[in-house]
C-alpha cells in the first residue's frame, strides 16, 4: 500500500497515526530511498523470505527495505537486516510465539565478522546505549519488520507485560580484537572471512560486578560463581523452566582472567552450566508454576546444555560483564539461531532513465 502526503512532515503524521512506527520519529520512506535499500540488497524487490509471525505478513525484501529505511539504515546495513530476518524466520526460532508472549523478550543480536567494521557496529563502550549509529539503525530496522511485517502491536498482538528498551533495537557487535576466544561465527562452523550474526531472544541486560585480584587463584572461580548466580537467578523462567538459551557477555578484563586460567569457550560454558543451578525445593519454595514432580534435592540446571549459553566478549573493561536470560519457552525452548551475512550479490541498476547511459555497466 501506498501512503500519500504533501510533504515528509506530513507523511511523518500520517505514518505515526497508521501505526506504522515504533514511537520515534522515522526517516520517510519514499520510492526513491526503499529502491536504493533494495539494490544494497542485491536481491528483487519481490523476493520472499518466509511469513512473519504473529500475524503471518509477507517478508519481501522491498518491505524490509522500507522498514530499514524508516530506521535509517545506510546502504551498507542491509545485508545484515536481511540477515538478521532470515535468521528470525527459521522456524525453530518460534517467532509468532514469541513475539505474542507475555514475557519481555526481544532479539538480542550479536555480529561477528569482517561486516562489524564494514558497517562500524560498536562492540565497545555503550555497545548497547545511545550513540551508535549501525547499532540503533539494524536493530530498529528489525523490530520495525516485526511490528509493520509481522504484526506485533504492544497489548494486541505483542503481549509483553512491560516489555524493555531492546525492543526498539538489541544490536551489537562481538568484540573479536579483544577477545581471546575464536568469534562466535567461527565456533559456529562459519569461516574466518564470514560475517554472521547470532540471535537470541532475551530480556535486557542483568549486571554482574566482579573485581579481579590477580594475588587470588581462586579469581576464575569467583567470576564464573557471580556470573552462574545470575543465569540461576531464581526469578528468571531459564530457572524455572530449566531450559531456553543464555547470552554471556564478558568484558575484555574479565575475558582475560579466564583465559590466563586456560579457559576457552567451551570450558567456560561447561563450568557456568555446572555451576547455574537451583534444587528444585527452593525453585518450589518461591514459585509452584512451572516444575515437574521430583524431589526437593533434586539439582535443577537453569540451562539444559553447555551450548545453550553463548559466551561472547563486549563492552568495555573494567567491573562489569552481562547475562540476557531469555524466554525459554515455545516449541523449541528459545533456540539460537545464526545466518550468514551475505554480501555482493549481483543485481540489476534501476537507471533513472528507461536506457542506461551508453558504457554504463547492467549489472554491480
Amino acid at each position: 500500500m501506498m501512503l500519500e502526503a504533501p510533504d515528509e512532515a506530513a507523511a511523518l503524521e500520517l505514518l505515526h497515526a497508521s501505526g506504522c512506527t515504533d514511537g520515534l520519529p522515522v526517516v520517510i520512506p519514499t520510492q526513491g530511498r526503499v529502491d536504493r535499500l533494495v539494490l544494497a540488497s542485491g536481491l528483487d524487490a519481490d523476493h520472499l523470505l518466509g511469513e512473519m509471525g504473529p500475524g503471518g505478513g509477507a517478508a519481501t525484501i522491498e518491505k524490509i527495505a522500507t522498514n530499514a529505511v524508516m530506521a535509517g539504515c545506510a546502504t551498507d546495513h542491509m545485508p545484515v537486516v536481511v540477515a538478521a530476518i532470515r535468521a528470525l524466520l527459521r522456524p525453530e526460532f518460534d517467532l509468532g510465539e514469541m513475539q505474542a508472549t507475555t514475557h519481555s523478550t526481544a532479539p538480542l543480536m550479536i555480529v561477528s565478522g569482517p561486516m562489524v567494521r564494514h558497517c562500524d557496529i560498536a562492540c565497545g563502550f555503550g555497545a548497547l546505549g545511545p550513540g551508535h549509529r549501525a547499532n540503533a539503525s539494524i536493530g530498529r530496522a528489525v523490530r520495525l519488520c516485526m511490528m509493520n511485517i509481522g504484526d506485533a502491536r504492544p497489548g494486541v498482538s505483542d503481549m509483553a507485560l512491560l516489555g524493555h528498551p531492546g525492543k526498539f533495537g538489541f544490536c551489537l557487535a562481538e568484540d573479536e580484537a579483544a577477545s581471546p576466544w575464536e568469534s562466535l561465527g567461527r565456533s559456529a562452523g562459519f569461516s574466518i572471512e564470514e560475517s554472521v550474526v547470532t540471535i537470541l531472544g532475551a530480556e535486557a541486560p542483568h549486571s554482574v560486578v566482579f573485581t579481579n585480584d590477580a594475588d587470588d587463584a581462586d579469581s576464575p572461580s569467583r567470576l564464573l560463581r557471580a556470573v552462574a548466580a545470575v543465569i540461576a537467578n531464581t526469578g528468571s523462567n531459564n530457572a524455572n523452566f530449566g531450559a531456553g538459551s543464555v547470552a554471556v557477555a564478558f568484558n575484555p578484563e574479565h575475558a582475560e582472567v579466564l583465559a590466563a586460567a586456560g579457559m576457552d569457550r567451551a570450558k567456560v560454558q561447561a563450568e557456568l552450566h555446572r555451576l547455574a543451578t537451583n534444587t528444585r525445593g527452593h525453585l518450589r519454595s518461591l514459585n509452584t508454576g512451572f516444575l515437574r514432580a521430583g524431589d526437593e534435592d533434586d539439582v535443577v540446571h537453569a540451562v539444559r546444555r553447555p551450548g545453550d549459553i553463548v559466551v561472547f566478549v563486549a563492552g568495555g573493561s573494567g567491573l562489569y560483564s552481562a547475562v540476557f536470560p531469555s524466554w525459554a519457552a515455545g516449541a523449541h525452548r528459545n533456540a539460537v539461531v545464526r545466518e550468514p551475512i551475505v554480501t555482493g550479490e549481483s543485481c540489476e541498476v534501476p537507471w533513472a532513465a528507461a536506457a542506461p547511459p551508453a558504457g554504463a555497466p547492467t549489472q554491480s
